[in-house]
């Protein structure tokens, strides 16, 4: 009996009491059994919205099963030949230097070097959030060893290609355009400092993928700061500085002409304004003759005899001519 009622306390203490099981708030969880995580019948992630950020190599690459989910609560309970498998839902910030693999690398995480267009050797700060896609368990737990080396991977190398190949966008200016002569020299950092906001946009939309490759949700990607070596920072200060005089003095140039040009347009205006008054007066004029012919043959005869006398009275002397026989 004794032996029974031993066997019955160590089977509760090794297998049933640790078989109840709770997931807090900011976890979720998935069960295996016998090592096979219990799936939603024949469903993939194929099926989701996320696989469209995918191109078409990819999504025949990364398919991957969905998983039954185990929401927060309890306790819950699983048999001894099943094993619970649990992940923070928290979203978690880091710098975009960081490497999960070398935690020395990159300055310690601080800064994460890369090359620009013109061979300049730049170094970058920011950080990222990411989270466990909810929906994509599988690589998380099953699939991919460490998916934060990963995703930090795939972020690195899109980020990297973006500098190298970074092109300020164009905008529109005036017919005194000032980006035509300067812009020239190509100096692709002050492109870049001028464009963090389209170069952060540009790194979310490539980065909408790591979900569906992952499971990794990155969900903003935020770059703060490109410096350049502090060797070439006073020669670059100094173009800096040269360009910006440039542009001072091209602007007032332009500020000059277009102020001549606004001066030119008042004065064609006022020309013109005048020559209109004056064939106004003209056509009234010539109304007003059309209208007394009308009236009669002699008509006109007497209105220019009226308009005689009418000159004849303001002057002082008048000179006539007489015509001898």
């Amino acid at each position: 009996m004794s032996i029974i009622l031993g066997l019955s306390i160590w089977l509760l203490l090794r297998f049933v009491i640790p078989g109840f099981y709770q997931v807090a708030q900011n976890e979720i969880a998935v069960k295996s059994v016998f090592g096979r995580a219990q799936r939603l019948g024949t469903h993939t992630t194929s099926e989701l919205p996320m696989a469209q950020h995918l191109t078409d190599d990819e999504k025949s690459r990364y398919v991957w099963p969905q998983l039954e989910v185990i929401l927060p609560g309890g306790p819950y309970f699983k048999m001894p030949w099943q094993a619970i498998s649990k992940a923070s839902t928290a979203i978690n910030t880091a710098s975009i230097a960081m490497d999960p693999d070398s935690p020395s690398a990159n300055t310690g995480g601080k800064l994460l070097e890369a090359v620009t267009k013109d061979h300049l050797n730049t170094h970058l700060e920011g950080q990222i959030r990411f989270c466990i896609s909810t929906k994509n368990l599988y690589p998380v737990f099953f699939g991919i060893k460490n998916p934060i080396s990963h995703t930090m991977g795939f972020l690195v190398s899109i980020l990297r290609e973006r500098i190298a190949n970074f092109e300020a966008p164009e905008k529109p200016g005036s017919e005194y355009d000032t980006t035509k002569g300067p812009r020239a020299q190509g100096i692709s950092i002050n492109d870049l400092r001028k464009n963090l906001s389209d170069l952060n946009s540009q790194m979310e939309k490539e980065c909408l993928s790591s979900e569906a490759r992952y499971g990794i949700s990155l969900t903003a990607t935020l770059i703060t700061a490109i410096d350049p070596p502090k060797e070439v920072e006073s020669a670059l200060a100094a173009i800096n500085t040269a360009y910006n005089q440039v542009s001072s003095e091209v602007s007032l140039a332009q500020a000059a002409a277009d102020q001549k040009i606004v001066q030119s347009k008042r004065a064609v205006e006022i020309e013109t304004f005048k020559a209109e008054a004056e064939t106004q007066t003209l056509r009234q004029l010539a109304d007003q003759l059309t209208l007394l012919k009308k009236n009669g043959p002699d008509a006109v005869k007497t209105y220019i005899r009226n308009v005689k006398l009418e000159l004849f009275s303001r002057s002082s002397r008048a000179i006539v001519e007489v015509t001898r026989d």
